[in-house]
């Protein structure tokens, strides 16, 4: 028997022809659910700084026994590829055959990376928000801040989008955006943005707190998405204690997340958060009064990686996009 066999792949630049909004929603929805139901799994994370370029570098795995999606997304940060032209996050996703063990495709992974964020932030605004939500406010204006709006403002009948930025002409990337969406925008203090929102977007690399416990108003839903390293931080620890925290998968949260401080200080246990997928399998109620802070730290973990991936590469083979190679 022949030991060849094909590998498909999925180049960089095919990915924005190939997967939509809604199908990244899908997957990753769909993802929550099974880590939920204790059938899908991610592997310890590895993260390291490694000595060279400033860079992050790791991997990022796991197993769904219901889609079979399996494998790695290899990657991380280089500060200085924005200079250079090139996108900070660089990563790539490998799958493997679940039954077999052998490479299955290999797929761009760095607007996957951004669509299966924004899509984990959509997840939890569709499932935590108050359905009359109609002002959003977005911490940050980088790379990710625009699929993550535009994600965000297919959830719920916005009339308004508010703004902050640590570099605050960054933000006409943000109001560019709202205008062409047709919704105005506004940039504004944290404070301001705090009485304002009804739903607030966090997506930095902060390690030190922006948005204070006391600033935010009862019946806000946030979606903290920047904290994925220790040390990281987007909102004060405090704001925990004040809400009812959701989160991708609890040991990130606790470990890598922006719930990390909260616990280290005592203030919540590991025991009061709730992963989002046993909202998403009716296992927990979600928002239970109008009036409750809700708050959801999205750590990212491989399975949403996969699960994006699988679909693209599904799509591209259906459409005869994908290229396919002798391994």
């Amino acid at each position: 028997m022949s030991d060849a066999h094909k590998v498909t792949v999925v180049p960089e630049a095919v990915i924005a022809g190939l997967l939509s909004e809604e199908e990244a929603f899908e997957a990753v929805e769909a993802t929550f659910g099974a880590m939920a139901r204790g059938a899908a799994y991610n592997f310890p994370v590895i993260r390291e700084a490694i000595g060279h370029a400033d860079a992050l570098y790791g991997f990022k795995s796991g197993f769904d026994r219901e889609s079979l999606a399996m494998g790695l997304k290899s990657g991380g940060y280089w500060p200085g590829n924005e200079a250079r032209g090139l996108t900070n996050h660089q990563s790539t996703v490998i799958l493997f055959d679940a039954d077999t063990g052998r490479v299955k495709a290999l797929v761009g992974g760095n607007l996957l990376t951004a669509l299966r964020t924004a899509a984990a932030s959509a997840v939890s605004i569709r499932h935590l928000a108050r359905p009359d939500a109609r002002v959003l406010g977005m911490i940050g204006a980088g790379h990710q801040s625009t699929f993550q709006m535009r994600a965000a403002l297919k959830q719920r009948d916005f009339e308004k989008v508010v703004g902050w930025n640590y570099h605050p002409e960054m933000l006409v990337r943000l109001e560019t955006l709202a205008g062409e969406l047709g919704l105005p925008f506004e940039a504004v203090s944290l404070e301001e943005m705090g009485a304002q929102a009804d739903v607030i977007v966090s997506i930095t690399s902060s390690f030190a707190p922006s948005m204070m416990a006391d600033w935010v108003r009862p019946g806000t839903h946030l979606a903290c998405m920047g904290t994925d390293t220790k040390g990281k931080q987007e909102v004060e620890a405090a704001l925990l204690a004040r809400a009812t925290v959701f989160t991708d998968e609890i040991t990130q949260s606790v470990s890598i997340g922006e719930a990390q401080h909260a616990v280290a200080a005592g203030l919540i246990a590991e025991g009061d958060i709730v992963e989002i997928g046993a909202v998403i399998n009716g296992a927990h109620p979600g928002r239970s009064t109008a009036d409750e802070i809700t708050l959801f730290d999205g750590t990212g973990v491989g399975l949403q990686d996969l699960a994006v991936a699988a679909k693209v590469v599904e799509v591209a083979v259906a459409r005869g996009g994908a290229t396919e190679l002798a391994f």
